[in-house]
């Protein structure tokens, strides 16, 4: 199901707002946390049972772009971002069913499992073509369609709750609301999947440079070489240190300033939670677009580097200034978010755009690892804490540190990162213009 190739005259910049309608879709992952209270009220079920979609969703997001990245460089984004709305909207549609019925364990089939491949297959299925439509602004290009998935939640969150609202929050109300989602999410990524086009031979622009010049190393090669696990290490360690404010931040920042003269209501916490929303989406825009001009490793010394600051000075001082929490918090979000969008850029830097949507699929495993080890660093510990008589910001002051010595992990790991051995290297596909089993690729 190869797309259709460019014609002469088509514009790379229709191929952002293609990858952009398949990342706002499913960026409404960040949003189920609208869904919780009414699953909770309708089924019964605890806080802990009404997670499970999310963090199967999540795992499986890992999973199937760590196993379908290959897949998707062979077959092309437009295969891929069919297949995304198939698996995302009948998730929804299979989770509708289960609500309508009752049955709750086929809420979590359909949106955890099925839905969950879905995300995993569209967050992966633009990345390689943007890259070799924008060879020389690779970093912007990927923060373009990467901060669709963070921004996704801003649309789908006031509009699930309005659904809620108008069909009622009860099993049929929640039936519907699922249905209605499957259907417009299958119509709007459609958009993506029509509009996408694959570059032209080599050069997809007169004025930029081959989008296959340089080193080219295979999936299969890369994870075999000590940047991949470096890269590994650094992407885990910056998601931890960001989803773990991030899962927790309403009942956190209450908790901070619970024994002050300025508590925080419930309203203001929510409004913090969209704050982070916003800079968890512009950081994947703003500092993504920053790597092409500094550089990869210089941006990810800033994630880590100064993350590990903020982390310190809310650890430290947060309690005593609420704007230099949230300031914190923000710029520890925005990090989050473009540690997110730079790193394919920084694939493609190391091993060339020859597979780097298969390279950049299994590395997202560290996403996996990280939205388990995240909030369980930060809830474990602030369970231990109350138990033992604490409250307040003091709550948070162990896993913060702890955060910031995976920081420091992370940071050490990308100083580690040195261009790839030669022997890792294959043919530039121009190179090797007579060989079949690298001229599929070139398509891909």
């Amino acid at each position: 199901m190869s797309p259709p190739v460019a014609p002469p005259g088509w514009s790379r910049w229709l191929v952002p707002p293609a990858a952009l309608s398949v990342h706002l879709s499913i960026g409404q992952a960040y949003a189920w946390s609208v869904f919780k209270p009414p699953l909770e009220s309708a089924l019964g079920l605890s806080g802990t049972q009404s997670a499970l979609p999310f963090q199967l969703g999540i795992v499986m997001l890992g999973l199937s772009a760590a196993f379908g990245g290959t897949l998707v460089e062979r077959n092309g984004p437009r295969w891929a971002m069919t297949v995304a709305l198939v698996c995302f909207s009948s998730g929804f549609l299979i989770s509708a069913l289960g609500a309508a019925t009752e049955q709750y364990w086929l809420i979590v089939l359909g949106y955890g499992f099925v839905g969950g491949i879905g995300l995993g297959i569209g967050y992966i299925s633009p990345v390689s073509t943007l890259i070799k439509w924008f060879p020389d602004r690779p970093g912007m290009a990927t923060g373009i369609a990467i901060m669709g998935f963070g921004g996704g939640a801003l649309i789908a969150s006031p509009w699930s709750t309005q659904m809620l609202k108008s069909f009622g929050s009860d099993s049929s109300g929640i039936a519907l609301a699922f249905l209605v989602h499957g259907l417009v999410y299958a119509v709007f990524m459609s958009l993506g999947v029509l509009l996408v086009r694959v570059p032209r031979g080599e050069k997809p622009t007169a004025s930029g440079p081959s989008a296959l010049d340089g080193v080219q190393v295979s999936a299969r090669n890369a994870v075999r070489t000590p940047q991949f696990w470096c890269l590994w290490l650094v992407l885990c360690m910056n998601v931890t240190a960001g989803i773990g404010i991030l899962e927790k931040a309403a009942p956190m920042i209450t908790d901070f300033f619970a024994d002050t003269s300025t508590p925080v209501s419930a309203s203001a916490a929510a409004g913090f939670v969209a704050l982070l929303s916003a800079a968890n989406m512009a950081g994947r825009i703003g500092w993504s677009s920053t790597s092409d001009l500094i550089g990869r490793k210089n941006i990810y010394r800033v994630y880590l580097g100064v993350g590990a600051l903020m982390y310190a000075l809310i650890a430290w001082f947060g309690d005593s200034s609420k704007p230099l929490f949230i300031l914190c918090a923000l710029v520890i979000l925005s990090f989050y978010g473009g540690g997110f969008a730079t790193v394919p850029a920084y694939l493609k830097d190391l091993f060339g755009t020859y597979q780097v949507g298969a390279i950049h699929g299994r590395l997202l495993t560290a996403w996996s690892t990280a939205g388990v080890l995240g909030p369980l660093i930060v809830n474990w510990i602030a369970d231990r804490q109350e138990e033992a008589g604490k409250h307040g910001s003091s709550l948070y002051g162990t896993s913060f540190l702890i955060m910031i010595g995976l920081l420091a992990v992370g940071f050490v790991a990308n100083e580690l990162v040195r261009p790839v051995h030669a022997r890792h290297h294959i043919p530039a596909p121009r190179e090797a213009a007579d060989d079949d089993s690298v001229q599929p690729q070139q398509s891909a």
